[in-house]
Formats: structure tokens, C-alpha cells, sequence
């Protein structure tokens, strides 16, 4: 899929992996990519990415990546000043460490992880990307519908593309039940869809970063990085956010290549 000339629709784009896809896919000519976070930061990405490319190219948008209304508010306002978004990065992600179940010493009693926080996890980092996704997918498919165009032909180009971000804990990681659950459940929806999608012309994957030097990877603390994290990987680093953002161009650029990218440095979760 030529990223030339396309609308990216970025979700968690004011820090991190999703500010790295965001400059990268407007360094290889987007027409457009849109930034979403829950942060105001996101409008200071917008304005230095327009500025390192020399075009009025990248916008912000603040707001809660859960909310349906806020989803369909974002798409409609980048449709009507850029175009239909084809390319969809959902990259917005929490996490609440904490082991599943812990044992009190003292008393003798045992903490469950809270199902609230579990909860919240889910709807963050699973459920909200797959409808950012499903909101692109519809928007191609509705268009296609407007021009009278049916089911999607190989002697068109790809329509669309979708790289979800799963991780490397998805294999499991102590203290991350909520947070490797939700990875692992991107596999299942980047296969599901990619069978489905395809109908319209739109591909789906999902990477698998390792560690990244993210604020999520550095609030874990240098001490814990130190010592649960850097022995472990190859690379004996954290990876570069423009490393990850790179293996998502690719996802996005080459069609041949489907199912899932570990882009681990070498990371292998301990025993």
C-alpha cells in the first residue's frame, strides 16, 4: 500500500511509538496524519511534526480513545478537511501492573487483582482499538458502497491498512495479567479482521514491540529496567520508538505481509 498521499489516523500520538509512526508516516509523505490522546500535548506534536516537514500536514485531537462519540467526531473531522483515513494505528495503551494474586504475610490473606482495574485495562489497550480499527474499515467500506464499487478487486490497489500494537508480554509477564491479556487478545482480532477487512481492500496486523523508551517503559523505574528488563534482551537497550515505527511503515507499505511482526530486540520474557 503506497502511504504517499494517505490520511493516517493515529491514536495515542501525543508521546511514544505513536508520535515516532506519526513523524515517520509524514516523513514518507502522508497526506495527512491525525493525532489522538488524552493529552493537550498532542497539539506541541502536531506543531512540531508540521515543522519538521514543512507542511501543514499533522492535527491533534484531545480525548478519550473509549469514548464512541469522540471516535466518530475524530473521523469525521479528518475526513471532511483531509480525506478518509486508510491508515489506522490505534497505539493508545495503559497499563496497571500488579500480580494477580498476592499473598498478605501477615494476615494471611490473599489480594486478587481488582476487577475494576482488569476492566479498565481491557477497554483502554483491547476493546478501544479494535473499534478505531472497525470505524476505518466502515469508512471504506461506505465510500466503496458511494462509488458503486462492490467487493474489492486484486487489480485494485489496497484500500486500506490497519497495524495494531501488541507486545512482547503477550507471551505473559509476571505482575501484567490485565496488560498481557489484552495484547494476546490483538492476535486474535488482527486475524479475525484480516479475513473480514479484506473484502474491502483494507489489511490488518499487529506488531509485537519490546521495551521501548516510551514514558510507559520509563515509569516502570531505572532500577526495575536495569534489572528485569536489559538482561534479557539481545540488544542489552531499550529500542528506539523510530525502530517500531519503522516496522510499522513496513506493515503498512509492503502487502505481502500479513499476521504478526516481533519487533522484540531479542527480548524473551524469564521463567
Amino acid at each position: 500500500m503506497n502511504i504517499t498521499d494517505r490520511v493516517a489516523m493515529i491514536t495515542g500520538g501525543g508521546s511514544g511509538i505513536g508520535h515516532a509512526t506519526a513523524l515517520e508516516l509524514a516523513n514518507r509523505g502522508a497526506k495527512a496524519v491525525v493525532l489522538v490522546d488524552l493529552s493537550d500535548n498532542v497539539h506541541e506534536v502536531a506543531k512540531s511534526i508540521n515543522e519538521e516537514v514543512g507542511a501543514d500536514i499533522a492535527a491533534g485531537f484531545v480525548g478519550d480513545v473509549t469514548c464512541e462519540k469522540f471516535r466518530k467526531d475524530c473521523f469525521d473531522q479528518a475526513t471532511d478537511k483531509y480525506g478518509i483515513p486508510r491508515i489506522c494505528v490505534p497505539a493508545a495503551g495503559i497499563t496497571r501492573d500488579a500480580l494477580s494474586v498476592k499473598l498478605d504475610k501477615e494476615t494471611g490473606k490473599a489480594n486478587i487483582y481488582p476487577k475494576e482495574t482488569f476492566e479498565l485495562v481491557v477497554n483502554v489497550n483491547l476493546v478501544a482499538p479494535v473499534y478505531w480499527a472497525l470505524e476505518t474499515v466502515a469508512r471504506i467500506a461506505e465510500d466503496r458502497h458511494k462509488r458503486g464499487a462492490g467487493r474489492w478487486s486484486p487489480d485494485e490497489e489496497p484500500q486500506g491498512a490497519i497495524v495494531l500494537i501488541g507486545s512482547v508480554s503477550s507471551q505473559g509477564n509476571k505482575g501484567q495479567i490485565s496488560y498481557a491479556t489484552t495484547k494476546a487478545g490483538l492476535e486474535g482480532v488482527a486475524s479475525t479482521l484480516n479475513k473480514e477487512a479484506m473484502y474491502y481492500g483494507v489489511r490488518c496486523a499487529v506488531i509485537h514491540p519490546g521495551f521501548t523508551d516510551t514514558p510507559m517503559v520509563r515509569a516502570m523505574g531505572e532500577e526495575v529496567i536495569q534489572e528485569h528488563v536489559l538482561p534479557y534482551t539481545q540488544l542489552k537497550r531499550l529500542i528506539a520508538p523510530r525502530e517500531i515505527a519503522d516496522a510499522i511503515c513496513f506493515l503498512v507499505s509492503n502487502s505481502a505481509v500479513s499476521g504478526e511482526l516481533w519487533a522484540d530486540a531479542g527480548w524473551h520474557p524469564p521463567a
